[in-house]
């Protein structure tokens, strides 16, 4: 079958969504019956536990020419390079420069490094976040167990053959991968850079709007889910699986990636960043940074995250009387921030797309001192930032740096000293 790259709306989170590369090929009126159409197998991936509340659920039901329990017992011969130590507890504020495209031949799941993680991967919660480079496509196919994967592309188009279809996803774009779904990725550019965050926790959501209401923000209708699109091939393709951070691997003498229809709420989705809808003050005062949350991953304690997925876009300033950048803060979440593109309006330098910074929890930062200068003595005319995206990473358990994150070259030695020319402007007789 040619290759479709043709997406339907994922117009709700938590809802059912069906698609098919033959006609008839999803049973009526069952998941499994005796005889499934076109001799296909039924097979369930499920998200989150069976007994779980009902608007919770998250599962799909997949048709599909052979089921993934035939293959051959798996070995740790493939990389296991994603289980490092983390380092040792640091309070400091971390930032690092880009880290450089790959020298030899690397794929997307070669080319992980591991900047930051709550825990180890065999706990229930969390997050872990890394920074992907590669500069070959995948031969091979892929699953994860260990999280769901939300992918943050900064340099380079990625195309992303998933069980349910083909997503194409670009610098601006973002794509999740649900946990234990096969996929391979392909480089449409050569060569490809980006964050990965590997969510431990429940799947991640729209947030809820409250007082907003029912617009703003990212909107349902924008985030896109792939059609149907299977592969009916014979011949050796290595599957490979991340369990508890290693690298499993097995040869399959099929596809993988051999799905023919599919329905349910367990799916691959991208979104592009550039339709979010932000949202902001039109009187006084810097609206908290929760306002620009496209995505969550919520805890057992309502209104903590598990892991927040925000963004800082282009956007109207027009608040009177008011300091515009980000305040200076100390918060109980952990933030791990990156830069798409431009630059972020609370660094004047040091903070380049495809860098990263860390900010612990109840670590005080704020905006360097070129910037608070500038927005202390500037004229509050309305303007736009624009030609910039940033983004955060933001968990209530603690981000731990990994070892080669703290070890490697592109770690700042003197991040600290953008705060250290920050005047001293008291005076007691002057209001």
């Amino acid at each position: 079958m040619t290759r479709d790259t043709a997406l339907d709306y994922l117009s709700g989170f938590g809802n059912e969504f069906a698609s098919e590369a033959l006609p008839g090929a999803l049973p009526v009126g069952q998941n499994s019956p005796q005889r499934a159409p076109y001799g296909l197998y039924a097979e369930l991936l499920s998200g989150t536990a069976s007994n779980i509340a009902s608007r919770e659920l998250c599962r799909t039901w997949l048709s599909s020419i052979t089921p993934s329990a035939l293959h051959l017992p798996l070995t740790t011969s493939a990389p296991t390079t994603l289980a490092p130590p983390l380092g040792e507890v640091t309070r400091n504020r971390l930032r690092w420069d880009p880290q450089p495209l790959p020298a030899e031949a690397t794929d997307f799941i070669e080319g992980w490094r591991p900047m930051v993680a709550t825990a180890a991967a065999d706990k229930p919660s969390g997050v872990s976040i890394y920074i992907y480079s590669a500069n070959r496509s995948m031969q091979r196919v892929f699953f994860n167990a260990d999280g769901e994967l939300l992918l943050v592309p900064e340099q380079g188009r990625l195309r992303i053959a998933t069980e349910l279809g083909v997503l194409d996803v670009e610098p601006l774009e973002i794509a999740v991968i649900p946990r234990g779904m096969k996929f391979r990725v392909e480089l449409l550019d050569g060569q490809a850079r980006g964050y990965l965050a590997e969510n431990h926790g429940a799947p991640l959501r729209l947030p809820d709007l409250g007082p907003i209401g029912s617009n703003g923000l990212a909107n349902p209708r924008d985030f896109l889910t792939p059609v149907a699109h299977y592969e009916d091939s014979s011949g050796p393709v290595q599957l490979v699986q991340k369990f508890l951070g290693e690298h499993w691997a097995c040869e399959l003498q099929h596809s993988p990636l051999d799905v023919v229809a599919w329905h349910g709420s367990n799916v691959p989705y991208k979104y592009d960043l550039r339709r979010f809808n932000t949202l902001g003050t039109v009187s006084f005062d810097h609206p908290d940074p929760s306002i620009f949350t496209v995505l969550t991953s919520p805890s057992s304690v309502h209104g903590l995250a598990n892991m927040d997925f925000v963004i800082f876009p282009p956007r109207w300033m027009v608040a009177e009387n008011t300091f515009r950048p980000p305040w200076f803060h100390r918060n109980l979440m952990n933030e791990f921030m990156g830069l798409i593109q431009g630059a972020y309006d609370a660094k004047a330098d040091g903070f380049l797309p495809g860098g990263a910074s860390l900010h612990g929890v109840m670590s005080a930062h704020g905006p360097d001192a070129e910037t608070c200068h500038k927005a202390i003595n500037g004229e509050l005319a309305p303007h736009k930032i624009d030609n910039t995206m940033a983004f955060m990473f933001e968990t209530s358990q603690v981000l731990r740096p990994s070892q080669s994150a703290l070890e490697c070259p592109q770690l700042q030695a003197d991040y600290d000293s953008c705060w250290a020319t920050l005047p001293s402007t008291f005076n007691p007789n002057r209001r």
